[in-house]
């Protein structure tokens, strides 16, 4: 009887042999992607935010991960373009993985004290982002290289971000933005002019239906104001630019290239 019970056993182990084998490629398989989703390369995420931006916002020399990294933040004027402007310090990024979506912060170290931090979130036909209460600052020597007008303008100052229960989302293609960001220019020069500063501005955008935008002057003898609504992905602005007598010869320049002239102003529209 045990010469006939040790071939079936031996049978019945060949038999789960190749079960066993296909379960434990299975696992090594999974424990593969796991690892590469959890140290995916930071250099992966750089490729898609220029693909993204059409090759104007650069991660350059980024180290870590997708999840926690650190780049060299530098705008540029797009593919092809020379226009480069690099940020002084670094980007740092922490990305955490959430419920239908991901919990995001974002920290330049040398504009902002605290985080700029996000939420996203997915859903059916649905992309909401929120973000929290957040003020930074930046030189406004960064938009140069952004190319065209900035390249020409450049601008130099103190750029003020603030975001007040900021938000957008997206439901079945529809887009809504919600919430207040004012972006403010303090103390603005210009390679165009010789008045040095030639005046502080505050750009408003208020989120709801319509997106209303308000441009207006705090401080300075150039003055700029105007108005606009951005609805349905189209931008509708209207405002005018100008100076007092005493300082037109200084600013002509510059205000034929804001605008179509018209005696000592220039027109604004976009």
């Amino acid at each position: 009887m045990r010469q006939r019970v040790r071939p079936q056993r031996a049978a019945a182990a060949a038999s789960r042999t190749p079960g066993l084998r296909r379960w434990a490629v299975l696992g090594a398989l999974l424990g593969m992607l796991l690892a590469l989703l959890l140290f995916a390369p930071a250099r992966w995420l750089a490729a898609a935010v220029a693909a993204a931006s059409g090759q104007q916002v650069l991660l350059q020399d980024a180290r870590g991960t997708v999840w926690n990294g650190t780049a060299q933040l530098v705008l540029s004027g797009g593919t092809g373009s020379r226009d480069q402007m690099v940020l002084p310090g670094h980007l740092d990024w922490r990305i955490r993985p959430a419920w239908l979506g991901a919990d995001v912060h974002l920290l330049p170290d040398c504009c902002a004290s605290a985080p700029l931090a996000a939420r996203l979130r997915l859903g059916w036909q649905r992309v909401a982002v929120t973000v929290e209460d957040h003020a930074s600052q930046w030189p406004a020597s960064l938009l140069q290289g952004l190319g065209a007008p900035w390249n020409t303008l450049q601008l130099d100052g103190t750029l003020t971000l603030q975001l007040r229960q900021f938000g957008w989302q997206s439901v079945q293609g529809r887009d809504l933005l919600r919430g207040t960001a004012e972006l403010s220019l303090r103390n603005a020069s210009s390679s165009l002019t010789t008045i040095r500063p030639m005046g502080s501005y505050r750009l408003i955008m208020r989120g709801a239906e319509t997106v209303e935008l308000t441009l207006s002057t705090d401080a300075g003898p150039l003055q700029l104001s105007g108005s606009g609504q951005w609805q349905g992905g189209r931008l509708r602005f209207a405002g005018e630019a100008s100076a007092a007598p005493e300082h037109l010869p200084a600013l002509s320049n510059l205000l034929s290239l804001l605008g179509r002239r018209d005696g000592p102003r220039a027109i604004l529209n976009f």
